[in-house]
Parts: structure tokens; C-alpha cells; sequence
């Protein structure tokens, strides 16, 4: 079968979300209205342009969800019957993800995009939420749950170009190390699998899987210890986005940028002046600003009857691109232009 995949337009957002304690709620337009249900409890199909209330549900806060926001944000501005609910999770916690999920359905929300933490332990979660509204997933699946359709990376295909990185990077073999916020979520489980994959016949090995709960402070001393405990490391792999900048810092107090080599995931801006610099060999980016542009498109137009862009594999692969030396002038100047920082 057939999987969908949408070509790549690389958007960012101009602005950072201000956190807050707990769930950060921001609606993107003033016309929501009530959900509309049918007598089991399952969203019925919407008429074509009717107000739909929709939501957004990130993993945790970083620029990543800044660029996804964006394009929910040119979502509702084609379409101004469509009103969504930006949340971001503070903590990162599946705990707050399910009180996200609770009140959004509770209000009467008929559509909800969310990044799924951790699939093995939120499937109720999802399941329960999918009797109330049509759930889809973005940025990390949760295959095995009753949601609708998944938006974003084909992540074990990224995580294969992440090790070919490596491969480049460390072309002598040695001892690698990965760096994750959780790695339970599918987006992480596949990456890392991917690039254990690419790597398998070479002469690196992974000594571990380091994780920080998307926490940046931990995230940070993860790689401090590590390069303490094993100072033969010759690669740090950071897999999501807040791991780059994290991996950076740290072999920057330590005197070992250049020293010990650097790939990872997403387009930071301290990741991208290390890409620049030459101290972080290469970057995996994806693009967030379809997560939520697309993702909030193809929702509505479900809810509305028209599920023609899913596919029979229920998943719509958003391409990724490698950005090294060479490309990340072009690639940062393209990315300043679009958020107005140019």
C-alpha cells in the first residue's frame, strides 16, 4: 500500500510561546463552536465549511512547537470557520497529556492532532479520547490506538540518514551515544532504530540511550556525565530537538567541541550555528510547520467528510532534509526569511 508523503516546503515560526505552569492553551481563532456528535459519542461529519473546534496537543516546549504553531496559525487564517487550541505541555508528562485530552473533550473539542508521548502506556488514552473526537497523531504515532491518521516524519527512514551521518562523521568507527527526551515515544524508538540499522556492518557501537523527560538541565548533565564516564566516546547522537543544543554546551564547558563529534535532529537555532561552525557535523530537520498546517487541514476535512488525502496506511510522511556545512547558509537564510528575522 501506499504511503502518502508531502514535498518538501521547509516554514518556521517568527516568535517563541511564553510558558506557563501546566498546559499552555492558545486558541487561534474566536469562532469554536460545539461538538458534534452523534448518539455514540463519535464526531459526525461536519458540512463543508461549518465552525469546527479543533486542537493542537504538543510533548513539551521547544522552538520546534514555535514552528509547528506557525502552521496551524496559516491554517486557521485560509480557513477562519476553524478554531484550534494550541497546548503545549510544560513537562513533557503523559499525565498532563491525558488532563489535556480530558478538558478538550470535556468542551466539547471534535478534532485533536497530538504527539503522543508514550504510545505503550497512553493507548486508553487515545482510544478513550477517539470515542469523543477524531484523533490525530503528529510528530510521534501511536499506531496500535484507534486515532484516525499520523502526520509528520517517517522517523525510522530519518533515523537512517542520522547514521549515515555518523558513518561520515566517524568514519574510523568507535563508541556513540544517544540522547533523548523519552525513549518510549515512537518518533525516538524508530529514530534510534534507524540509524541502528544504518550503522549495523561498520565499526561504531552504542554504548547507551541517555534520556531527560524533555528536560533541558538534565538533558544537558546527561551528557556531562556520559563524557566523564566513558572519555573514549567519539559521537554524541542527540534525537530530539532540545538534544543538540544540550550535547553542544556541555562539550563546550568541557573543552571538547571538535573533539567528539556531534549529529542530531531539528533546527535550533544553536544547533544551526553549530552546523555552521563546524562543531555539530550534520542535523536531520524536519518540518514542524507541516505538522501543523497539514495536519490541521487534512483534520478538518475529515470531520468535514473528505478523508481523500488518507491514505490506506493511515500515515502522511513529511520528508526530511540532511543540513551540514555546505547547506546550512541557504537553508538558514530560506528559514529567516520565512519567520521574518531575515
Amino acid at each position: 500500500m501506499m504511503t502518502r508523503t508531502l514535498p518538501f516546503q521547509l516554514c518556521a515560526v517568527a516568535f517563541l510561546a511564553l510558558l506557563t505552569i501546566g498546559c499552555k492553551q492558545d486558541d487561534t481563532s474566536s469562532n469554536g463552536t460545539a461538538a458534534n456528535t452523534s448518539g455514540n459519542g463519535a464526531p459526525a461529519p461536519a458540512t463543508s465549511k461549518k465552525p469546527l473546534k479543533l486542537a493542537f496537543v504538543t510533548n513539551g516546549t521547544s522552538d520546534f512547537w514555535s514552528i509547528a504553531r506557525a502552521g496551524v496559525k496559516k491554517a486557521t487564517t485560509e480557513d477562519p470557520t476553524l478554531s484550534v487550541d494550541f497546548r503545549e505541555i510544560q513537562n513533557g508528562t503523559p499525565a498532563e497529556q491525558r488532563e489535556a485530552l480530558d478538558d478538550l473533550t470535556a468542551s466539547g473539542t471534535q478534532g485533536i492532532a497530538i504527539s503522543v508521548k508514550d504510545p505503550a502506556t497512553q493507548t486508553q488514552m487515545i482510544n478513550d479520547a477517539a470515542k469523543k473526537a477524531m484523533i490525530f497523531t503528529q510528530d510521534s504515532d501511536a499506531p496500535d490506538t484507534n486515532r484516525t491518521c499520523y502526520v509528520g516524519t517517517d522517523n525510522f527512514a530519518a533515523g537512517k540518514q542520522a547514521g549515515d551521518e555518523i558513518k561520515k562523521a566517524c568514519p574510523q568507527g568507535g563508541k556513540i551515544m544517544f540522547f533523548v527526551g523519552s525513549k518510549d515515544a515512537e518518533n525516538a524508538k524508530d529514530r534510534i532504530g534507524g540509524a541502528e540499522e544504518a550503522l549495523k556492518g561498520s565499526n561504531i557501537s552504542v554504548l547507551d540511550v541517555r534520556t531527560d523527560d524533555g528536560d533541558r538541565a538534565r538533558a544537558k548533565s546527561n551528557v556531562s556525565d556520559a563524557i566523564v564516564a566513558h572519555p573514549d566516546l567519539v559521537c554524541l547522537v542527540g534525537i530530539w530537538s532540545i538534544n543538540g543544543p544540550a550535547i553542544h554546551n556541555a562539550l563546550k564547558d568541557a573543552g571538547k567541541l571538535g573533539k567528539i563529534k556531534i549529529v542530531c535532529f531539528d533546527e535550533e537555532d544553536e544547533t544551526l550555528l553549530g552546523v555552521k561552525d563546524g562543531s555539530i557535523s550534520a542535523t536531520v530537520v524536519q518540518q514542524p510547520f507541516e505538522f501543523g498546517y497539514e495536519g490541521i487541514k487534512l483534520l478538518a476535512g475529515a470531520l468535514r467528510g473528505d478523508k481523500s488525502g488518507i491514505p490506506a496506511t493511515k500515515q502522511v510522511f513529511v520528508p526530511t532534509r540532511v543540513i551540514n556545512k555546505d547547506n546550512v547558509d541557504e537553508f538558514w537564510a530560506n528559514l529567516k526569511k520565512e519567520t521574518g528575522k531575515a
